[in-house]
Parts: structure tokens; C-alpha cells; sequence
């Protein structure tokens, strides 16, 4: 346990999000995702899992620590609903609030068809498998920079 660090973030993850570099993204999934195999094609083969969270949850502790890309248009991006890119589900809408309290503006998450998805996540620096089994709570977060104060 360290002092001021949210109890969620387990040492795998804090490693991969401290070795993830600008412009590198994150695939943040729901326990329905193809992690293990999606996991082995990152780039840095690694899965964390982070089990009895709700995905809104997960991603409040990650993006307590991950800067989100404020150099590109599509920071964080979403899988779509198969056959309706438009339905945003609750479980994207949770994740949604969060991004844009972490974010202090709203960031609209950009939809990506279900196996464009897998792909992109394939080129991510690892995978992030929370517990939370509502489908559609897939999500690609790209890490921004860290600026000197």
C-alpha cells in the first residue's frame, strides 16, 4: 500500500502506466473482451486484471494517475454497439462522466466498429480486463503528456 494512491491501482498496473509513453493508448475492457489474446499482441504483451470494479470505477483510479492526449482529436475512443454506431450505452456514459471530470472539459468518446476495436487494441500498450461484465464497456485511452510544473 503507498500514501495518496487510489487502492484500485495494483503495482502491474501502476508499472504500465508509468511505462506507457505520449501517444501510447491503454485498452481499458469489460470482462466479455477478448483480453488474453488481444493482451499478447500489445506492446507490451501485458494484461492486468482488476477484477469486482465497475468499469467507471476502474477508470476514475486510472485516470487519477493517466494524463489523456490533449494533442488529438479522438483521446479516448469506444467500441460501438454492433449494428448501431450511434446507441451509447449506460456503461459508456459512466465511463463518459468520468473522463470528463478527470479531464475538466467534456471529451466526446469517438466510436470505433466492434473489430476495428480489437485491432486497435492490438496496437495498444497493454490491456486493462476490469470485472465488469455489461458489454460495450471497451474503451481506448491514449496517454497525454506529463508537463513540469
Amino acid at each position: 500500500m503507498l500514501k495518496g494512491l487510489d487502492p484500485v491501482l495494483t503495482p502491474d498496473l501502476l508499472w504500465v502506466l508509468a511505462a506507457m509513453g505520449h501517444g501510447d493508448d491503454l485498452a481499458l475492457v469489460d470482462a466479455n473482451f477478448p483480453a488474453e489474446t488481444v493482451a499478447r499482441r500489445t506492446t507490451s504483451g501485458e494484461l492486468v486484471r482488476i477484477p469486482g470494479l465497475t468499469m467507471a470505477r476502474a477508470a476514475e483510479a486510472v485516470l487519477s494517475l493517466l494524463p489523456v492526449d490533449t494533442f488529438v482529436d479522438d483521446p479516448v475512443r469506444r467500441m460501438e454497439v454492433v449494428g448501431d454506431a450511434v446507441t451509447v450505452p449506460p456503461i459508456q456514459s459512466e465511463v463518459q462522466a468520468v473522463i470528463d471530470r478527470a479531464a475538466g472539459k467534456a471529451l466526446p468518446l469517438v466510436g470505433i466498429e466492434r473489430y476495428a476495436f480489437y485491432e486497435a487494441a492490438s496496437g495498444a500498450f497493454a490491456v486493462v480486463q476490469v470485472g465488469d461484465m455489461r458489454p460495450y464497456g471497451c474503451f481506448l485511452i491514449r496517454k497525454g503528456v506529463v508537463l513540469a510544473e
